[in-house]
């Protein structure tokens, strides 16, 4: 992914993004709009399908890709244990039918009704589905990407769902070389809040990340990716609000300090008071 410094943060000042704990706590008790709407979100952690169907749920669409490649993909399993023939198939398949055309900051409904994808909601895909063939994996969060490594028989197995061709990483000196280059070298301070996710593009030189998420703090990244969107079209009010959801789902430093810079660049822009 590249990153971008965002000219609004570069006239008023870079925020970090690493917050102390006590800031961390301040935002335990983030406003929504009821009780009733933060009920409905911490329900909906036990559901990441209906998490990631959530965000731009206006533009939710057909369920119809995802149906179909389950469907195929059970009459399969039926006939294969979780050997790596069948984890090759679930990644193929879903290249296929879902991985059409990289976009980045695209969400899991477009990917779902046109083929657009990043490689969050390309993980997401891929966390669900060997999730529900009983892989033992874990999902990567990096300062720019997202992957996820299968752990299968005392190896690991990189997929890399940006990669259509290529992207299952299977040989043991490959996993490692793919690994070593976003792990972040000894004292590399965190980033500030103008980082990125959902691209392709590897960054070797400053990585500051690298961490298991589950697929709900997951969906959490999703948010903070269309929050994103908003930011840079200044629609500040939007960037928060999702920027809340996103930290409910992920309570991360990054979504924190972005929703503080969205705060305070919709007073400094247009005079608009946010909730903090």
């Amino acid at each position: 992914m590249k990153k971008v410094l965002f000219i609004l943060v570069i006239l008023t000042g870079l925020v970090s993004a690493t917050m102390s704990q006590t800031n961390l706590v301040e935002y335990e008790t983030l406003s929504f709009d009821s009780e009733m709407e933060k009920a409905i979100w911490q329900s909906e952690k036990e559901s990441p399908f209906s998490l990631f169907r959530a965000v731009q749920a206006e533009k939710s669409g057909s369920e119809d890709a995802w149906a179909s490649l389950v469907n195929e993909l059970d009459s399969k399993a039926a006939k294969n244990s979780t050997d790596v023939n069948f984890l090759r198939h679930i990644f193929q398949k879903s290249s296929q039918r879902l991985f059409k055309k990289y976009e980045q900051h695209s969400t899991f409904n477009s990917m779902l009704s046109e083929g657009r994808f990043d490689c969050v909601s390309g993980s997401a895909a891929l966390g669900m589905l060997l999730e529900r063939y009983g892989y033992s994996y874990d999902i990567v969060e990096t300062d720019y990407h997202v992957f996820i490594v299968v752990n299968m028989d005392g190896k690991e197995i990189v997929l890399e769902s940006t990669l259509p061709v290529g992207g299952m990483i299977t040989a043991p000196s490959e996993v490692e070389k793919y690994l070593d280059a976003y792990k972040p070298a000894e004292f590399v301070s965190a980033k500030a809040v103008s980082q990125r996710l959902a691209g392709p593009e590897i960054d070797y030189s400053d990585n500051s990340i690298f961490r298991k998420v589950s697929l709900t703090q997951l969906a959490g990244l999703q948010y903070y990716n269309d929050a994103i969107v908003h930011f840079n079209a200044q629609a500040f009010g939007q960037a928060v609000e999702q920027l809340s959801k996103a930290y409910l789902l992920y309570p991360s430093d990054r979504i924190l300090g972005l929703r503080e810079l969205s705060v305070d660049l919709a007073y400094k822009t247009f005079g608009h008071e946010l909730k903090k």
